[in-house]
């Protein structure tokens, strides 16, 4: 019988996988999630959401399958989400001594 071996997750998929910027395409996940929250609870067609976005009903399904997320900028997501009656609030500040860089984080 072969024994799986089970790794803990450091809380971030994208770094698990050895994705680069994994704190952006985290960022970018998150801000992708809370997009299609908004259209799911609000029941439309991806061709709805898109006439919403002022985009082509292909973002709105790359979106939706996490396909080329790298692609889509934070500012075009950040639109989207005003777009969808979404305040967005960014916060800056000093990175800690102990974090060894700086980074993206979205919290929603």
């Amino acid at each position: 019988m072969t024994q799986e071996k089970i790794e803990r997750s450091s809380g971030n998929v994208f770094a698990d996988l050895g994705v680069d910027v994994p704190n952006e395409m985290l960022a970018k996940a998150k801000l992708a999630s809370a997009i299609l929250d908004v259209i799911k609870h609000r029941g439309l067609t991806q061709l709805q959401a898109a006439k919403i976005l002022d985009t082509d009903q292909s973002y709105i399904s790359k979106l939706n399958r996490g396909s080329e997320l790298r692609r889509f900028s934070f500012d075009r997501l950040m639109d989207w989400l005003t777009k969808l009656d979404r305040n967005v609030t960014l916060t800056v500040k000093q990175k800690p001594r102990s974090q060894e860089s700086a980074l993206i984080r979205v919290a929603v």
